[in-house]
């Protein structure tokens, strides 16, 4: 019977938002696996005990991100762990986009000021700031050019908790098409969703958002399909890939872009498609060594 670790955050005194969690917890173990829920940062567990350490809503890694990536590599060197610490590491630091753009996947153009740079902001069009390590829009927020101060007053921030920050153009075309999102699991394409803006006009940088609003199933087109598979091909590592989130945004000429890659510990919306629970169980299953 192999031993599962499904692994996640302790959100205290907050109930957990994960609604993937309980599924997998019920449906693994119906499968024949010994499967177990722990937190990634308690000490007291043995790593090296599990066959598969899976990587579920270790939602507090973005401000945690240098502890997170040591447990990662950690864990990996006595188990394996899904997705691979090279990637953990690689993909809890979004200066990727860079690396996709010199690859040439289209993504959204991205530059970054990291703590000791210039305020360098744009002043002819709306833009977005957040940071290279983030999640669910913390510290994320959109601009006018005449909200220059208050995009100021943000850098400031997070250059004083060290944090480096993005600033992009805001893509309008999500306010039309919405962001959407391309799940693969075991090297396949598993569902795909879809969901309005996240970032409304004047909502400061440090207010809690609605990360997933109105969010619906949705079918992929071929152009989308595509994009994906492009930025996948360019993880470093992407053969060891057990699961991949792909989230796209319409550029100005209609075409699909790539916002982000979720690699570390996307939702997988298991509610909307719960016909795609079985190929996800079946997959943590093939990836344990069963």
């Amino acid at each position: 019977m192999p031993r599962i670790a499904l692994v996640t955050y302790d959100p205290r005194p907050e109930p957990s938002k994960d609604a993937d969690l309980p599924v997998l917890a019920a449906a693994l173990p119906e499968a024949g696996a010994d499967a177990q829920t722990v937190f990634w940062d308690d000490g007291d567990v043995d790593w090296a005990g599990y066959d598969l350490v899976l990587i579920r809503s270790t939602w507090d890694y973005s401000w945690r991100a240098a502890e997170f990536v040591a447990w990662a590599e950690r864990c990996a060197k006595v188990t394996r762990l899904a997705n691979p610490a090279e990637v953990v590491r690689w993909n809890t630091d979004k200066r990727y986009l860079g690396e996709l753009a010199e690859a040439g996947v289209p993504v959204v153009p991205t530059r970054y000021l990291a703590p000791g740079d210039p305020a360098d902001l744009p002043d002819d069009q709306e833009y977005v700031v957040k940071p290279t390590s983030g999640a669910g829009a913390r510290y994320a927020a959109r601009y006018t050019p005449g909200q220059h101060e208050s995009a100021v007053r943000q850098l400031e921030r997070m250059h004083a908790e060290g944090l480096t920050a993005m600033v992009q153009p805001y893509m309008r075309g999500i306010d039309a098409a919405g962001e959407r999102a391309l799940q693969f699991f075991g090297g396949r394409l598993l569902h795909a969703s879809r969901k309005r803006a996240v970032l409304a006009p004047g909502t400061a940088f440090d207010a809690a958002k609605v990360a997933h609003p109105g969010l619906e199933p949705w079918t992929p087109t071929e152009a989308e399909h595509a994009v994906a598979e492009r930025a996948l091909a360019a993880v470093p590592d992407a053969p060891e890939l057990l699961y991949a989130r792909v989230d796209l945004v319409d550029g100005e000429d209609g075409q699909p872009r790539v916002m982000e890659l979720e690699l570390v510990e996307p939702n997988l919306f298991l509610f909307l498609h719960p016909g795609s629970l079985r190929p996800v169980v079946e997959a943590v299953l093939a990836a344990a060594g069963r």
